[in-house]
């Protein structure tokens, strides 16, 4: 089998077989395709797209182009959640600690930020002592120990997705369908998750911009899952304005903690409970929605959540003093409030543009290699819909460097958007995919 000849085949929208996208992924693994082959067949498929068995094929050979995560000695359903990404986005850390201590066992390896958005991995890392960088027996171990492991995706877990990712991105080939479907669901299916919950982010602050765009990647997934005998459910979630208030990793594992503790945050409830309750649902723990929901919200009330979530953080090394009293995290040395410049109601509160403006004050990464400063970022006091006065406070803005404080003082006065008339926010839950 010859490289040139499937560049050719894809070039003039033919449909490649199983056979020749495995030979690409194995050959392209083991650097025996360059990367200007590479390019020029990913940059062929961007745009002559793919059947949904090519996506299928590409997405399992990308699986198994490393290491598959064998979790069945844990002798349960694995139901796994994933985010496209967003702004303001902790879901994961309030959503899986209640998962866990309904005795759904959850196994999860999370991202980190790139650009505007943030990873829940760099969001633990905040919390003193946390160790998100675990061997396998151990991660294992955890799960049979206490119902729940959360790590960063450090393993040899689907590698060729990496290098193809890295490649797409160079080459401008990032928004494709079929490419973003077997990326997400390659890593999904090798880090040995048997049922799949997906939140497919909509709107300003998400990579999906529109409905129609969210709906064709959710069908995409779903099919995938289908052919690959991995149930996928995709719940689609609002990203024009952050979610919650804070943005920026420790203030959102502060959130995470209050929210935990009973202060329930509506926005973030309405994805909590909405993705949580098709997670149980996948695990066999229960048919209705609504009685989920209520499982859940019980176990916020009793305790229960908040107990297993200082469990994970004493398991894996984190200093559980920071969890009992949030007044311990490390604070930023400058903490600005933003006022309202005039009378009226929010209209607009863009999510990628406070993204930006935190990544800009230190709490997000431009390039891989990256520091990230734990303590800044912004603390909105309004959302959209919410009446202000003039003089009101907006937001907070939380930095370690007066003139960065500055600029993004100026930008916040310009993204929090306020008109005279009264504004109905938008919906939080824009629909689901099953």
């Amino acid at each position: 089998m010859i490289i040139t000849d499937i560049i050719e085949k894809k070039r003039d929208k033919n449909e490649l077989t199983k056979e020749e996208i495995d030979f690409f992924i194995r050959e392209y693994t083991n650097n025996k395709i360059s990367d200007y082959q590479a390019a020029a067949l990913i940059m062929a498929i961007y745009l002559n797209g793919m059947t949904k068995q090519e996506t299928t094929n590409l997405t399992m050979a990308m699986a198994q182009s490393g290491d598959i995560l064998d979790l069945s000695k844990l002798n349960q359903v694995i139901v796994d959640k994933h985010s496209t990404g967003g702004v303001g986005d902790k879901v994961s850390i309030i959503l899986l600690p209640i998962i866990s201590s309904l005795g759904i066992p959850v196994a999860k390896m999370s991202g980190r930020g790139l650009g505007f958005t943030g990873g829940t991995a760099d969001k633990l890392e905040s919390i003193p002592g946390y160790k998100t960088e675990i061997n396998i027996d151990k991660f294992i171990d955890n799960v049979e120990k206490i119902g729940i492991s959360m790590i960063t995706q450090t393993l040899n877990l689907a590698p060729a997705d990496k290098k193809i990712y890295a490649l797409r991105d160079s080459i401008s080939c990032v928004e494709n369908i079929p490419l973003i479907a077997s990326s997400i669901m390659s890593k999904k299916i090798a880090s040995g998750a048997q049922k799949i919950v997906v939140d497919v982010t909509v709107g300003k602050g998400a990579f999906m911009k529109n409905i129609k765009e969210a709906k064709e990647l959710s069908q995409e997934m779903i099919e995938i899952g289908k052919l690959a005998n991995r149930e996928t459910v995709c719940v689609l979630t609002n990203m024009n304005e952050p979610l919650g208030f804070a943005v920026g990793n420790n203030l959102e594992v502060i959130e995470a903690i209050n929210f935990l503790k009973g202060n329930i945050i509506p926005d973030v409830a309405e994805v909590v409970f909405e993705l949580g309750a098709y997670m149980i649902k996948l695990a066999g723990k229960g048919e209705s929605l609504e009685k989920n929901k209520k499982m859940m919200i019980d176990c916020i009330n009793n305790g229960k959540a908040y107990k297993k979530f200082l469990e994970l953080i004493e398991n894996q090394g984190g200093d559980i003093s920071y969890i009992e009293n949030v007044e311990n995290f490390e604070k930023a040395k400058f903490i600005k409030p933003i006022y309202s410049e005039k009378n009226g109601y929010i209209s607009k509160i863009d999510a990628k543009e406070i993204g930006k403006m935190s990544s800009f004050l230190g709490a997000g990464r431009e390039k891989k290699e990256d520091e990230i400063d734990n303590s800044v970022g912004i603390v909105l006091n309004k959302k959209v819909g919410n009446k202000v006065s003039k003089d009101e406070i907006l937001a907070y803005v939380h930095a370690n460097d007066v003139n960065k404080l500055e600029n993004v003082s100026k930008r916040i006065i310009e993204i929090i958007k306020i008109s005279k008339e009264n504004v109905k926010p938008e919906d939080t839950i824009l629909g689901v995919i099953k």
